[in-house]
């Protein structure tokens, strides 16, 4: 079961073709599996909107063709014409074509940038000093 359906997906961003209706139920199906990856425990409203997000972006802006001309979450492009070469960099990680989350999205789950270390050591020492 996902955290969204598909009037959430289509409201304020656009109508869906029947193919694309069918394609994202199970989107949004694939998308709960990686957001519970990174935050199960996030507020449901939080994972709707990280749902929808991860969907749109992958069903693009409805110009034709599976990868939209301009890649939504794409951060850097290039296009030449009579050499026919296209060239995109994805924000944060995933690729066109792909459900991924994007920094943003993982910070709203709560698996943001976090820093932190352990040291297996610790105990021994505190253990030796007793």
């Amino acid at each position: 079961m996902g955290y969204a359906d598909l009037d959430d997906v289509e409201s304020g961003f656009r109508t869906l073709s029947d193919e694309e209706r069918n394609r994202c139920f199970y989107l949004l199906e694939e998308a709960a599996v990686i957001i519970d990856a990174y935050g199960r425990e996030a507020d449901p409203d939080v994972k709707r909107l990280v749902s929808c997000r991860m969907v749109r972006r992958l069903l693009g802006d409805g110009t034709g063709g599976e990868t939209p001309l301009y890649p939504m979450g794409a951060t850097q492009g290039s296009a030449t014409a009579l050499g026919y070469t296209q060239s995109w960099t994805m924000g944060s990680s995933g690729s066109a074509g792909e459900l991924y989350l994007s920094k943003l999205e993982k910070k709203l789950l709560g698996a943001g940038n976090r820093i932190g270390a352990a040291s297996p050591v610790e105990g021994l020492c505190d253990a030796a000093g007793d």
